[in-house]
C-alpha cells in the first residue's frame, strides 16, 4: 500500500498477521512495559518479522506522539507489515479485547457494586492501586530524571498541578516551551537532517490517512455537540476525551490526575473512590490503561443521560473509546512516512525530554491524590495564598486500606510479584476485611 517501508524480511500473510496480533491483544496485561515486551519477543524474537533495529525505531516515535505507546507501535508495525489496512486491524485487536471487558466489567459495577462481597472486592483493588501508582512513579523517575533540570522540572510540574491547580494541558505546554528554549539557548546551531526526501506517493498516502482519520475523529464530535448541545452527557464526554487524547505524553498515569480531576470535580462524572476502582479493574484487562476512561465514560453515561444505566452507560463507555483512539490512528498514519525525519529534529526531542521531567510530577500528583483519597476519604482543602492545602481528619484514616496498601507496595517493588497476583490478593484481603 502507498506509505508502507518496503521490509527486508519475507512477505508476510495477511492471515499470519492477524492470528499474530489477536494473540498479542488478548495477553498484552502488565502494562506499557510488558506489553511492548511481548511484541518484542513474538515479532522480533520468534516470528523474525523485523529486525531490532526497525523495531526500536518504530517505538522511538511512537514515545514522540500523544497517547497510549504500546497500542500505538502495535498500529504501526501493523502499517508497516500491511500499510494502512494493516495498522487499522493491529490497532484494534489491540484495543478490542480490554475494551470487551472494561465495558462488561463497568457493567457488572453499576449493576452490583453495593452488594456486600462486591464491595470488599473493590475496597481491595483501590487499595493496592496506590501501590501500583507509587511503582510507576519509581519506575518513570528512574528513566525520566537524569540531570539536576529534570528534577526541578518534575517539581515544579508537582508544585503546580499539586497545591496551584494548574490544569494539566498547561503544565504540558510550559514543559515543552522550556525544553525547546534550553535547547535553542544550548545550541546556536541547527544540526542538519540527514534526509528531508519524502517520496510523492509516501506523501500522498499520509495526506489521504490524515484526511480520512480526521473526519472520522472531528465528524462525530461535532455532531454530538451541535446536534445534542455542549451540555449534554455525550457531546462533554466526546470534547472532553478528544482533548485528553491531544495531550496524554508521557502515558496513561501522566494524564489520570486530570482525568479524576475533571471528571469528579468538573463534570461529576463519577466520584474520586469510583475513579480508584476503575483504575483497579483496568489494571485486571488485557490492552493499555488508558482503557479506564471506558469505565469514565461508562459511569458517566450511566448517571446522567438519561437513559436506562446499562443502555447509558454503554454509550458512554463507546464515545469514551472511540474519542480517545480515533486520534490515535490519526497520529501513526499521519507521522509513519515521516518518520525518518522526526527522529533527528532535535527541538522536538528536547521538549519532550522535559515534558517527560514534568510526566513524573504529575505522577507523583497522582500518588498524592489517590492516596488521601484511599487512606482518609473525602478531605477539604485550604487556600493559602495560591496554595491549595488539604486539611485531614486524622481521626478517618483508614487503617485497613493503608495495611493492604503497604502489602502490595512491599510485593510489587521489593519482592517484584506479578501485578494480577498482587491485585488477586488485594482483592481477597478486601472481601475478608469487608465481611
Amino acid at each position: 500500500m502507498a506509505g508502507t517501508i518496503a521490509l527486508e524480511q519475507q512477505k508476510i500473510e495477511a492471515r499470519d498477521a492477524f492470528y499474530t496480533f489477536g494473540k498479542i491483544g488478548l495477553l498484552s496485561f502488565g502494562g506499557p512495559a510488558g506489553q511492548i515486551a511481548m511484541m518484542h519477543r513474538v515479532l522480533v524474537d520468534e516470528k523474525q518479522w523485523i529486525s531490532e533495529e526497525r523495531f526500536l525505531h518504530a517505538l522511538n516515535f511512537c514515545m514522540l506522539l500523544p497517547g497510549p505507546e504500546a497500542m500505538q507501535l502495535a498500529t504501526y508495525l501493523g502499517w508497516l507489515f500491511h500499510g494502512v489496512r494493516g495498522g487499522v486491524v493491529a490497532g484494534l485487536l489491540f484495543i478490542l479485547p480490554g475494551a470487551c471487558v472494561m465495558l462488561a466489567l463497568s457493567a457488572l459495577y453499576v449493576s452490583f457494586g453495593q452488594v456486600p462481597l462486591v464491595e470488599g472486592l473493590l475496597f481491595g483493588l483501590k487499595a493496592a492501586v496506590l501501590a501500583i501508582v507509587l511503582e510507576a512513579l519509581i519506575k518513570v523517575g528512574k528513566r525520566a530524571l537524569t540531570d539536576y533540570p529534570a528534577y526541578g522540572i518534575a517539581v515544579c510540574a508537582f508544585v503546580a498541578i499539586a497545591l496551584i491547580k494548574m490544569p494539566f494541558p498547561l503544565v504540558i505546554l510550559i514543559a515543552g516551551l522550556f525544553g525547546f528554549a534550553r535547547y535553542r539557548l544550548t545550541n546556536r546551531v541547527s544540526p542538519s537532517l540527514p534526509d528531508r526526501t519524502i517520496t510523492e506517493p509516501a506523501a500522498r498516502g499520509a495526506f489521504q490517512s490524515v484526511l480520512m482519520w480526521t473526519v472520522l475523529w472531528l465528524g462525530p464530535l461535532l455532531f454530538l455537540v451541535a446536534g445534542l448541545g455542549q451540555s449534554n452527557v455525550f457531546a462533554a464526554e466526546a470534547a472532553f476525551f478528544s482533548k485528553m487524547a491531544v495531550v496524554t505524553f508521557g502515558g496513561a498515569y501522566a494524564v489520570l490526575a486530570y482525568v479524576a480531576q475533571q471528571a469528579v470535580d468538573y463534570y461529576g462524572w463519577l466520584k474520586p473512590d469510583e475513579m480508584l476502582t476503575g483504575l483497579g479493574l483496568a489494571e485486571t484487562t488485557p490492552g493499555p490503561l488508558i482503557l479506564v476512561l471506558a469505565f469514565v465514560g461508562f459511569v458517566g453515561g450511566a448517571r446522567l443521560s438519561g437513559f436506562d444505566p446499562l443502555t447509558g452507560g454503554l454509550l458512554g463507555g463507546l464515545t469514551a473509546l472511540w474519542f480517545t483512539f480515533a486520534p490515535c490512528f490519526l497520529w501513526i498514519f499521519a507521522g509513519a512516512p515521516f518518520v525518518e525525519r522526526l527522529r533527528h529534529v532535535g527541538w522536538l526531542k528536547a521538549s519532550l525530554a522535559a515534558i517527560t521531567g514534568a510526566v513524573v510530577g504529575v505522577i507523583a500528583n497522582l500518588a498524592v491524590w489517590f492516596g488521601l483519597h484511599v487512606l482518609f476519604g473525602a478531605f477539604q482543602e485550604r487556600l493559602v495564598g495560591p496554595l491549595h492545602l488539604p486539611v485531614l481528619d486524622l481521626a478517618a484514616f483508614d487503617w485497613a486500606a493503608a495495611a493492604i496498601a503497604s502489602g502490595a507496595a512491599v510485593a510489587l517493588i521489593a519482592l517484584r510479584l506479578n501485578m494480577l497476583v498482587v491485585l488477586g490478593l488485594a482483592a481477597l484481603a478486601g472481601i475478608l476485611l469487608r465481611l
